[in-house]
């Protein structure tokens, strides 16, 4: 670990840098500075395309330039900005003076580097780049949800047939399978994850309050909402047309509750992967040189699976906070949301740290079949569900009744039940499929369902 991992007050920067290193290029300070100086240029290079009084004002190696910094500035554009902006005290003013030095040392003369930011306030450039950013970290997010929903797809395709014992309010239930439990996980997930791949990404380019105000005044006789409309498309975004001097943020509020609904689904399959861990029915694979306790040889803890519970408790504490505070500002606008913004890479450094670890600790289990079957055989009271209920399809009266006063407070098994069946007035038939039941044959559908639940391409 370096001297500035060590020095770090965020382990997002620290401890956990190597894992959040994959969003540093999109989230980080140097990648808003450059995906400003993108936009600035693309502006720019619009402006000289779709206005006609601007066509003549940019020679081919001006706009060369101009499309060499909006595909891919220079590796020290964020750093030569920041030293502007130290001196002037203004992060985008900073990064128009940035795109002008550049234009205007490929021969821009000065009536074209007045094209510039033209018409442009502060927000339009920080809306559009904050906008392509998060599509950029969603495509990074989806390809590692997508990652953790094939782990789990492959244990349900393993375990689809494994019985289990199932808890519900923490004590033996019907039982389920293992399979059919991830299945469970995986649905979810996949649901979740098409509701955040959805969320559209909105733009403003309006001027400082949203009316076009500078704009008309420069020419009135363009269409400056198409002009603006058609520049957001190019961006790969869609157009807001009625906003104050910032767009209001709704979209990244969506964005960042569908992420967080992603993560609720997680942590709650890590609380229930770290049980399943306790109770035996997982057991973790070994890792040559890994210590599990301080003091305690033999451990091998669920570490994995509670750190990924801790980091999305954080990323969705910071994700609700924006979902709640970004949408709101005062009139116009104020600049609450600015640092806010600025923390959109924290939120989603934990949501992907949890998400490796999450990776991490289901490379490591398996079932443990002999503990999930001496648990099943040790519960034949969860066949009272089947008993009672095969007595009302047979219009038995009080069946529940029955089988409550037999099996409540006392441990049963299968020379008990065999008996207590014998004696009901039930047809020889129903009778003998009853006597022929266990625990582990009783899972219903479950590894029909678990086997259907894998989406086919």
């Amino acid at each position: 670990m370096s001297t500035a991992s060590l020095d770090a007050l965020s382990p997002v920067d620290g401890r956990y840098r190597r894992a959040a290193d994959p969003l540093r290029p999109i989230l980080s300070e140097q990648g808003l500075v450059r995906e400003r100086i993108r936009i600035e240029a693309e502006w720019f290079r619009f402006l000289v395309a779709e206005v006609p009084a601007f066509r003549a004002l940019a020679s081919p190696a001006v706009l060369a330039r101009a499309a060499a910094l909006a595909a891919d500035p220079e590796p020290d554009a964020a750093a030569r900005v920041k030293e502007t902006e130290a001196r002037i005290n203004h992060d985008v003013k900073a990064v128009e003076y940035y795109v002008r030095d550049a234009l205007a040392a490929a021969g821009a003369a000065p009536a074209a580097l007045e094209l510039v930011h033209f018409g442009c306030t502060s927000e339009d450039i920080n809306n559009t780049a904050y906008a392509r950013l998060l599509v950029a970290a969603r495509a990074l997010l989806l390809g590692a949800i997508d990652a953790r929903m094939e782990a789990l797809w492959e244990f349900v395709d393993r375990y689809a047939a494994l019985a289990m014992i199932a808890r519900t309010h923490g004590q033996t239930a019907s039982p389920t399978t293992l399979g059919k439990e991830f299945a469970n996980v995986a649905q979810r997930l996949a649901r979740a994850r098409a509701r955040f791949a959805a969320v559209a990404a909105l733009a403003k380019w309006n001027g400082a309050v949203g009316n076009y105000n500078a704009h008309v005044a420069a020419f009135p006789q363009l269409d400056w909402p198409a002009l603006g409309e058609r520049f957001i498309g190019s961006l790969g975004l869609a157009f807001n047309t009625h906003t104050t001097q910032i767009e209001p943020h709704d979209w990244i509020a969506e964005y960042c509750d569908a992420l967080a609904a992603i993560n609720v689904i997680l942590l709650d399959f890590c609380r229930d992967a770290w049980g399943y861990v306790s109770l035996g029915y997982l057991r973790q694979r070994a890792v040559a040189g890994e210590v599990g306790s301080s003091t305690m040889p033999h451990k091998v803890n669920p570490i994995d699976f509670e750190n990924a519970e801790g980091n999305l408790g954080i990323a969705n504490a910071l994700l609700r906070h924006f979902a709640e505070k970004l949408p709101v500002s005062r009139w116009q606008r104020d600049l609450t949301d600015s640092t806010v913004l600025r923390n959109l890479g924290v939120a989603l450094a934990h949501t992907l740290i949890a998400w490796q670890s999450i990776g991490r600790g289901l490379g490591k289990i398996e079932a443990n079949p002999a503990r999930i079957a001496a648990d099943l055989d040790g519960a034949w009271e969860v066949l009272a569900e089947a008993v009672q209920t095969v007595l009302r399809a047979h219009g038995v009266p009080n069946g529940y009744e029955r089988l409550k006063d037999f099996t409540r407070g006392r441990p049963i098994d299968a020379a008990m039940l065999g008996e207590f069946i014998d004696g009901l007035p039930l047809p020889d038939g129903p009778r003998a499929r009853l006597r022929g039941l266990g625990p582990a044959g009783y899972t219903g559908l479950a590894a029909q369902l678990a086997r259907q639940s894998r989406p086919r391409n």
